[in-house]
């Protein structure tokens, strides 16, 4: 049994956020059906796809293949601007459980498949949205992205040097964090809500809310002491000795994280320098001294050595790992976070492991990712539709079915 078995996901969604959150709650046994823009005529997919996003998808028997967040999900190609292609979501809708959808708000609403459309056909429907600025607001109709969202929230602007231009996190906090995760807790609350109240709900979800709310405990220290945190200053963000990443001898970089007074206590002692116990919070002259000792110290041995002897001291260090080093990590390895699968193909493909582990219910991939318009065909025989109702909407241009499904 899977925690999610019984449940119907339609994802209209398209970039990372909504996918990942689908992919997510996939893993835990819901059944995700991808809704995806059907091509026109003798539209080539693969440079439909954009130039800068090439490189992350993959053509699979012809047709385009997106690997990254679709495993455990079927795919149905709708043109949604059809009148029919609205129908085939109302009739999909009448048994789904959750609808997620990523885009900007007014949207949903023009295409006809907005919350207060479908919940009339099916009032147990929860319904997110996930989009930068929420529903309502100044900013709702700007567009934006993981840089811009992090930026408004404050959150890019305590990362990186003092000196220096503000770092770009990769993509992992707003569209991730704050959207896809806080989009999964949403959904999965108010399904619970649904146990005891028989009614689907709204869910609104805003990776600017979803940033300011991962800041909590900086805003905490500003509301607190009127103190507004400094890029690269504090202690969480590289601005002490104790906290900080160091290059070690052949180029690459350990990670210290001795914030308990312990755990300082120990690092000190293992690199020789008792004398810097006492001085933790050194501020100045003082924590600049240690600062540069620290990083003299490091460039005598390698990162992997030095891991070696502070681990087995009781240090809080981390190693500075590329992916092809994380793949290999025997912790990363032991968890099972990196799976291999059957391709479909009768080969095996490697892809990330599931988390949350749980005990009774563990997740598990069931599928890999499936072309565009794979499961059309399958889908809409479910819906009632005849094969030649099937072909008639194909050749019109209101489905797209994969040739691996049957179409042509």
């Amino acid at each position: 049994m899977l925690a999610l078995e019984g449940i119907r996901i339609l994802d209209l969604s398209r970039q990372a956020p909504g996918p990942y959150c689908t992919m997510i709650l996939g893993d835990m046994g819901a059944e995700v059906v991808k809704i995806e823009r059907a091509p026109g005529k003798g539209e080539d997919l693969i440079k439909n796809v954009p130039a800068n996003m090439r490189g992350w998808i993959i053509s699979k028997n012809g047709d385009v293949l997106d690997p990254a967040y679709s495993r455990n999900k079927k795919s149905i190609a709708l043109n949604l601007r059809s009148e029919e292609g609205r129908e085939i979501i109302y009739r999909l809708a009448k048994e789904a459980d959750v609808v997620v959808e990523g885009f900007r708000p007014g949207v949903a609403k023009r295409l006809s498949v907005d919350y207060e459309t479908l919940k009339k056909i099916n009032s147990r429907i929860v319904y997110c949205s996930i989009s930068g600025y929420g529903q309502e607001g100044p900013y709702r109709n700007m567009p934006g992205h993981d840089i811009n969202y992090i930026s408004m929230a404050g959150a890019q602007g305590l990362i990186g040097n003092p000196d220096g231009s503000p770092s770009i996190p990769l993509n992992l906090i707003a569209d991730y964090a704050a959207g896809s995760l806080q989009a999964a807790i949403g959904i999965l609350t108010a399904l619970l809500a649904r146990e005891k109240t028989g009614k689907g709900q709204y869910v609104d979800v805003s990776m600017l809310d979803g940033v300011v709310s991962l800041l909590t405990m900086m805003a905490h220290h500003y509301f607190s002491t009127g103190e507004v945190l400094e890029r690269g200053k504090s202690w969480i963000n590289g601005g002490v000795p104790y906290y900080n990443n160091y290059r070690t001898r052949e180029g690459k970089y350990i990670s210290i994280g001795c914030v308990e007074p312990h755990f300082w206590e120990n690092l000190c002692r293992v690199l020789g320098r008792e004398d810097f116990i006492p001085h933790q919070g050194a501020t100045g002259e003082k924590k600049e001294e240690i600062y540069s000792s620290l990083e003299e110290i490091f460039l005598t041995r390698t990162r992997d050595e030095w891991f070696d002897l502070l681990a087995k001291e009781n240090v809080c260090v981390g190693k500075v790992y590329a992916m092809d080093e994380v793949i290999s990590d025997p912790q990363v390895v032991q968890q099972q976070m990196i799976i291999e699968v059957d391709d479909g193909d009768g080969g095996k493909t490697k892809q990330v492991g599931i988390i949350p582990k749980l005990s009774d219910t563990p997740g598990m991939v069931r599928g890999t990712a499936p072309v565009i318009g794979e499961h059309t065909r399958e889908i809409l025989l479910s819906l009632g539709y005849d094969g030649a109702k099937i072909e008639k909407l194909r050749q019109d241009g209101v489905v797209y079915v994969a040739e691996m499904s049957g179409g042509s």
